[in-house]
């Protein structure tokens, strides 16, 4: 069996169609870890969609915040922006529509595997990976509690927002759910208390310095267990550890999407001539 790990697809299945080729990919013997971020902004998110769906068992994704985001405009929580190209997906009669809603709920915020995490913007540098996988399952069964007492539109509105910007344990409801999802799917820069930045989102500079922020991974401990990730295109995947692997190379945006084997790292990407406007 290989393992198999994919940056964000976001709609670009030409090129997760080219990778999945290149590895001749078998859904009976290997695995595709995809680090979320499945829809938005590419040409063919509900292609996407239906590729992890068609793989079975054989798919293992997590939920970034433009999945998140899907489900809000399916169930009518938040209006769809023209930017994000789903109108295939929402042209759907109303049955399609919840198998996928029904399909996005229960995949989680985290997955684990022997000496490896996945997670679509990293881990809150305070938790460990056993508390994160704890917090992710608390926030997954919430969800799906929600979707299935019908009350998911007024759960995914009260996700939205930047606030609280600092964890405790304390926090309770609303809060403690909102932080949960904001770190880990949302998260790049942290400030000086460690506090969530959710509003930079280019890459690590001198500007970002004098800020006061760094990148979430920099707080991050030495860990056995590899921490791999999408969600920053602007990184190009550049943590400079071995234990932090990012994978998002931006194929939304003209770039390109990168596929890694594990555990031997080897990498394949497929190009993408065409950048989202």
């Amino acid at each position: 069996m290989a393992r198999y790990f994919v940056g964000d697809l976001q709609g670009c299945v030409e090129q997760l169609d080219e990778l999945l080729a290149k590895v001749s990919f078998n859904s009976r013997f290997d695995e595709l870890w995809c680090v979320g971020d499945i829809v938005a902004r590419g040409p063919d998110s509900l292609a996407c969609l239906e590729r992890l769906r068609e793989l079975g068992d054989a798919a293992k994704c997590v939920l970034g915040n433009h999945d998140l985001n899907l489900l809000a405009v399916l169930t009518g929580a938040k209006k769809a922006k023209a930017k994000d190209r789903l109108d295939n997906i929402l042209a759907l009669p109303d049955e399609q529509q919840h198998e996928w809603i029904d399909f996005l709920v229960q995949q989680p915020l985290l997955r684990r595997a022997d000496d490896v995490v996945m997670t679509h913007a990293g881990i809150y540098p305070k938790w460990s990976i056993d508390e994160a996988e704890k917090l992710s399952d608390e926030v997954s069964l919430s969800l799906q509690r929600a979707w299935r007492h019908q009350k998911l539109a007024p759960w995914l509105l009260k996700m939205y927002g930047d606030e609280p910007r600092q964890w405790s344990p304390e926090l309770q409801g609303p809060e403690r759910i909102r932080f949960i999802i904001n770190a880990l799917t949302r998260m790049r820069f942290l400030d000086a208390q460690q506090g969530l930045n959710l509003s930079v989102k280019e890459g690590p500079s001198t500007a970002t310095q004098e800020q006061g922020l760094s990148p979430w991974f920099i707080h991050w401990s030495p860990q056995p267990t590899t921490l791999i990730f999408g969600h920053w295109a602007a990184l190009q995947g550049q943590t400079k550890r071995d234990d932090v692997i990012g994978l998002d190379t931006g194929c939304v945006w003209g770039e390109t999407m990168t596929l890694m084997r594990w555990p031997d790292g080897q990498r394949w990407q497929a190009e993408n001539p065409n950048a989202a406007s």
